[in-house]
């Protein structure tokens, strides 16, 4: 899949997990239950592809990204700068092979952020009931 693709895939996520809690405010405590238990398997499942594609990839995927949500910042920085000096000097099979490292960076940073998507969308239904059991809780305390 091209990075382009991802991206879509990752707009159209994201999409659907605003609709779903948008959705959530309107729902009944059980539904709402659903909804969390299946995000939260949802984004368990991503978690998990993402791990195994980490894995897969070791070689291929830069050493920075094994502490990516500690070192975001500090991965873009070096990243560019180092796109930047690869662009000075390339040759044509140098430019094929940095092109392929690129496009599995892009790849693997969309599978990130569709995780987060994910998770996001998790805690956020599930702040949601939260939000619900309190209020309950409080109503059956004043009556």
């Amino acid at each position: 899949m091209a990075p382009s693709d991802q991206l879509a895939t990752l707009a159209v996520r994201a999409k659907e997990a605003e609709e779903n809690v948008a959705a959530a405010q309107a729902k009944a405590k059980a539904e709402l239950e659903d909804d969390v238990a299946t995000a939260r398997a949802s984004a368990q499942a991503q978690a998990e592809k993402l791990r195994q594609q980490a894995d897969a990839q070791k070689e291929q995927i830069l050493s920075t990204w094994q502490g990516a949500q500690q070192a975001w910042n500090q991965h873009i920085v070096k990243a560019h700068e180092r796109f930047a000096a690869k662009k000075a000097e390339m040759d044509a099979a140098k430019a094929e092979r940095a092109a392929k490292d690129a496009e599995n960076e892009a790849l693997f940073t969309t599978e990130m952020a569709l995780a987060a998507i994910e998770e996001a969308e998790y805690a956020t239904l599930n702040a949601a009931l939260g939000r619900m059991e309190a209020d309950q809780l409080a109503a059956d305390a004043a009556t």
